[in-house]
């Protein structure tokens, strides 16, 4: 049996809400190869194709198709469930389309959030909770230095805002509720970087929008080839998400781990756009165009994350390079759309394969047998 993540998760029950999304997909997947019980939560696929149609089957113990803005469909699944731990990933997760529906992403992401803390702690679950938010929640998101999970929350749009107000949700239901409760157990956050890898369809995100030109035989549209990003592989912040949850529920009731953690790569992928669309038609011929429009919605120009919390608590680091994580990503979706491979539940696997290998290799904390 791999030694990945100590072999904490072999039959543990795990509710992942957005499971149907690309990152809950991915980390559902990569679930149930840990041996775990994997439940799911949330709406139907985003977008078609998905990720979610590709991993579906053999994956999932049990689905509850709900909305994480109804309280009582939460509550009646996560009691149902009586998972081991959750990982909370039911988001609006685009920042274009905040402006579109403000409203929609302030409940879903907010207090979705409060739904999902209220459910489990009226059914008075031990389990931990990791919630995922957003790289983007921080109020000073150009800091040359990286942002700081001691830094101001705000930013400037409705998703950025709405997800520093769940950050704010996590910390008061924590101290309000969970902490002091004995039957209750640990709850964390993790904020990613601007996460790429195969499968993701979404709309306004540059990854998908490549890979939906590039099948057209079409231009690339790129709106900001200036914006500098911190790039990273969703198997990277899913590490860190599994490993958090390990830790999480193996730490006391006093811990520091019960706090917000930063998951981003190494500051040589804080690149630009540009250089990310460079580096895809590298590995995929083809060109782009700008897309600029003149009025479109203020999106921050530099972002990128200071790691140094998760290596000093959880001796977490990001294991692909930006070289890595892109041809990684060109791989999956040439391999699904070009090749048509029937197999890409399997092909996903080896990528999950790759990763840990590379991982184990580094000699990565959770990479390796605590026991041994």
């Amino acid at each position: 049996m791999s030694a990945a993540f100590d072999n904490f998760y072999a039959a543990k029950r795990v509710l992942v809400t957005g499971h149907t999304g690309f990152k809950g997909s991915w980390l559902a997947l990569w679930l149930k190869k840990l041996g775990a019980e994997v439940c799911g939560l949330g709406l139907k696929p985003p977008t078609d194709p998905n990720l979610y149609e590709v991993i579906r089957a053999g994956v999932f113990v049990r689905e509850h198709e709900c909305d994480i803005r109804d309280l009582k469909a939460v509550a009646a699944a996560v009691k149902q469930t009586a998972p081991d731990l959750v990982f909370h990933l039911a988001a609006q997760p685009l920042v274009r389309r905040s402006y579109a529906d403000p409203v929609e992403t302030f409940e879903t992401n907010a207090l979705g959030t409060v739904h999902l803390l209220e459910a489990v702690r009226h059914s008075e679950l031990p389990c931990a909770v990791v919630v995922i938010t957003t790289d983007k929640c921080y109020q000073d998101q150009e800091r040359e230095d990286g942002c700081r999970e001691t830094d101001p929350l705000g930013g400037h749009d409705v998703y950025s805002m709405s997800k520093a107000a769940a950050e704010l949700v996590i910390q008061s239901w924590r101290k309000s509720f969970f902490l002091p409760n004995s039957k209750l157990g640990n709850v964390a956050s993790g904020r990613a970087g601007n996460v790429i890898g195969g499968g993701d369809y979404a709309e306004d995100r540059i990854v998908p929008d490549c890979i939906r030109a590039l099948l057209a035989g079409k231009p690339i549209p790129v709106r900001s080839p200036s914006a500098v990003r911190p790039w990273q592989h969703v198997l990277d912040c899913l590490s860190g998400y599994l490993w958090l949850g390990v830790c999480l529920t193996r730490a006391d009731r006093q811990t520091s781990l019960a706090s917000p953690f930063n998951f981003g790569p190494g500051t040589q992928a804080n690149l630009s756009v540009n250089e990310l669309v460079r580096e895809i038609l590298r590995l995929w011929p083809g060109s782009w165009e700008p897309a600029g429009q003149p009025g479109a919605p203020r999106e921050t120009h530099r972002l990128n994350l200071s790691i140094d919390k998760a290596a000093a608590l959880l001796h977490w680091f990001p294991t692909w390079t930006f070289g890595e994580a892109i041809q990684q990503t060109v791989a999956w979706y040439r391999e699904r759309h070009v090749r048509q491979n029937p197999d890409m539940p399997g092909f996903s696997l080896r990528q999950i394969d790759a990763f840990s290998s590379a991982a184990a290799a580094k000699r990565l904390a959770w990479a390796q047998s605590l026991s041994s």
